[in-house]
């Protein structure tokens, strides 16, 4: 058996009964030692301790959530096969792009008067029908307010009485070593219980988004995503996100999004529909021991600046390349991957105090936040025939000095709609519809149009235009 230890964001459990069998008969992989609940627990009965009168207060708000929507079909003969002329010469049939789905997930009640619900954005994303049952079984449709890919937090809205909302606690206040409990429907079990101990705090680097990931080896399954992670006051301090696998089962090392960073997406999603990704607009990398020495510092903790965008809101608070971030907001910081994290789950608006060794003297400067108007974006928020494409501003810097300004084609998933389109990683997208587009903001305005994309692209040496009906 491979000994490769994976990050798996917990995809909403497909439904089928096979898949509740088999994970009832597991045993192959080992047990994770679990935590014992102190004896000061809340409250005892006949003199032990238990959660259960906690518990009877929580999981009514605690929700199984259904999903249903579409996915796109990958051609397992690769994109050749996509061609109608090659489909007609052979008389191979047309193959249905897309296949309907089902899967479960959780859900937790924060608002029971204006029925709003916390859920993970991978739960509900795709959907084009999500239902929501309640413990006492009543069934409900729901709308989707908002979802953020980058934290990975979504809300929903039902209209229905008699609520229970869970209480939000604090998860700034929270210590390796705290009990937790995680409630939700793994495996399609719904209200399900298990417990453990804050394993660790403030990770970061586990996944490509933002967040400081809360740590915990309370057991976390296949559809525990978006349920609950409470304390022992029945406070909700998480939201349970992803794990650690060897097999795509728990092993005992379960991450779950902070309360205080949901509470705060959720807030704007419900305000705007999005979150406002902020930036200062610099560019950096982590202060390596062999860096620390050419600068001639003893510190090897930081993150070195390499770079400060034209009028961006770093340059007008004088942050200069070579400087080197120590501490953002009070917090230490380690690399620049931190930084990142760290200004990027700011809203537009806010201050970010930054101490800054430059010449090997400390320095405060504050940046004002900026709106983050030339982040990457995904093909799948833009226009469907984009969809498996991710795009970003080509940087002044790499670019051929002779070469137009655009916007660079990241990556494409084989197989995808912009793939079938004719799109290629490398891409420089020089206009859409006869627009120029060389910010970020400019091609969203033109590429959200619902009709056809008359794109003109960069190729190598060549061009070429490019039509997307």
């Amino acid at each position: 058996m491979s000994q490769h230890i994976a990050v798996k964001i917990l995809a909403p459990l497909a439904v089928s009964a096979s898949i509740i069998a088999s994970a009832l008969m597991l045993t192959s992989t080992p047990e994770p030692a679990r935590a014992d609940i102190p004896l000061s627990t809340p409250a005892t009965q006949q003199g032990l301790p238990t959660l259960a009168p906690m518990l009877k207060q929580v999981m009514p708000g605690v929700v199984n959530i259904s999903v249903t929507g579409e996915v796109e079909v990958q051609n397992p003969f690769g994109p050749f096969m996509d061609d109608p002329m090659f489909r007609r010469f052979f008389g191979v049939p047309d193959m249905p792009r897309e296949r309907e789905f089902q899967s479960v997930g959780s859900g937790v009640v924060v608002d029971a008067r204006n029925g709003y619900i916390l859920t993970n954005n991978h739960v509900v994303e795709r959907a084009k029908e999500i239902k929501v049952y309640l413990n006492d079984d009543r069934e409900f449709d729901a709308e989707l307010v908002g979802g953020d890919p980058e934290t990975d937090v979504a809300v929903l809205k039902v209209k229905a009485d008699k609520l229970t909302a869970v209480r939000l606690g604090d998860s700034d206040a929270l210590e390796v070593g705290d009990f937790v409990v995680a409630i939700g429907s793994p495996f399609n079990l719904r209200q399900t219980v298990t417990s453990g101990i804050v394993s660790a705090l403030g990770r970061t680097g586990v996944s490509n988004g933002y967040g400081d990931f809360i740590q915990t080896d309370a057991s976390i399954n296949p559809g525990n995503s978006g349920g609950a992670l409470v304390n022992l006051r029945g406070e909700l301090v998480g939201i349970p996100s992803m794990i650690f696998s060897r097999s795509g089962g728990n092993i005992g090392i379960g991450f779950a999004i902070p309360v205080n960073l949901a509470k705060s997406i959720m807030d704007q999603l419900i305000e705007h529909g999005e979150v406002e990704r902020g930036r200062i607009g610099i560019m950096g990398q982590p202060l390596t021991p062999e860096l620390a020495k050419a600068f001639g510092l003893e510190n090897t903790r930081g993150a070195v600046v390499t770079r400060v965008l034209p009028d961006s809101p770093a340059q007008k608070a004088g942050l200069k390349p070579e400087d080197i971030i120590i501490e953002a907001n009070g917090k230490p910081i380690t690399d620049f991957l931190q930084l990142r994290n760290i200004v990027g789950l700011l809203r537009v608006g806010d201050k970010v105090t930054l101490k800054v060794l430059r010449n090997g003297k400390e320095k405060k400067l504050t940046v004002t936040v900026g709106k983050d108007d030339e982040a990457a974006s995904t093909g799948e928020e833009l226009h469907p025939r984009l969809a498996g494409a991710t795009f970003a501003p080509v940087d002044d810097a790499a670019r051929d000095v002779a070469a137009d300004r655009g916007i660079v084609v990241q990556s494409v998933q084989p197989g995808s709609p912009a793939a079938r389109a004719g799109l290629r990683q490398g891409d420089v997208i020089l206009s859409v519809n006869r627009q120029p587009v060389t910010t970020m903001e400019a091609f969203r305005a033109q590429a959200r149009n619902k009709g056809q994309l008359l794109l003109h692209i960069r190729r190598g040496q060549g061009a070429m235009f490019l039509l997307l009906q």
